[in-house]
């Protein structure tokens, strides 16, 4: 992250906090004669377009009055997004809300698990369901944790519906 962008990341992160939003990351790059910035947003329960709109609005307020105006002079071009699904599992928040994903882990200790994630049971340790039982995972010992993509992915009500059947 440019110091432009630590700045910007910081004088935002307070605001939308008020929103309900996280600031996952925040990207600022010349282009031209502008500076395009890409604001990543999460929260509970998903990111909308209706969300998306208003912290548009919102930062593209912040982002015209000092002292965010002085990191960026000149015209910008403001991207709002939600992180994908290859984003990195890195704080308690993200394992939360991919609770019910397959998830690939590496251990610290180069052990391998994939799993769906059942819970955590508290923000330093996640509970993952895999083919042999589940395994209790302290987050400090993972390497790298990537949600998975899962094309034919049956919703947790579906599963339970299709179990009674």
């Amino acid at each position: 992250m440019t110091a432009s962008a630590d700045v910007v990341k910081s004088g935002l992160s307070g605001p939308l906090a008020s929103m309900g939003v996280d600031v996952e990351a925040v990207e600022v790059a010349k282009v031209g004669r502008r500076h395009v910035v890409r604001v990543v947003i999460d929260k509970d329960g998903g990111v909308d377009l209706d969300l998306v709109a208003a912290v548009s609005q919102q930062a593209s307020a912040l982002l015209d009055e000092p002292p965010l105006s002085d990191e960026l002079p000149g015209p910008f071009v403001l991207e709002v997004t939600s992180p994908g699904v290859d984003r990195p599992l890195t704080e308690p928040r993200h394992w939360r809300r991919a609770t019910g994903r397959l998830v690939h882990v590496a251990r610290r200790d180069g052990t391998v698990v994939d799993g769906r994630i059942a819970g955590m049971p508290s923000e330093q340790q996640v509970t993952l369901t895999t083919a042999t039982g589940d395994v209790l995972l302290d987050v400090a010992t993972v390497d790298s944790a990537l949600v998975q993509v899962e094309f034919n992915r049956v919703p947790a009500a579906d599963e339970a519906q299709q179990d009674e059947e």
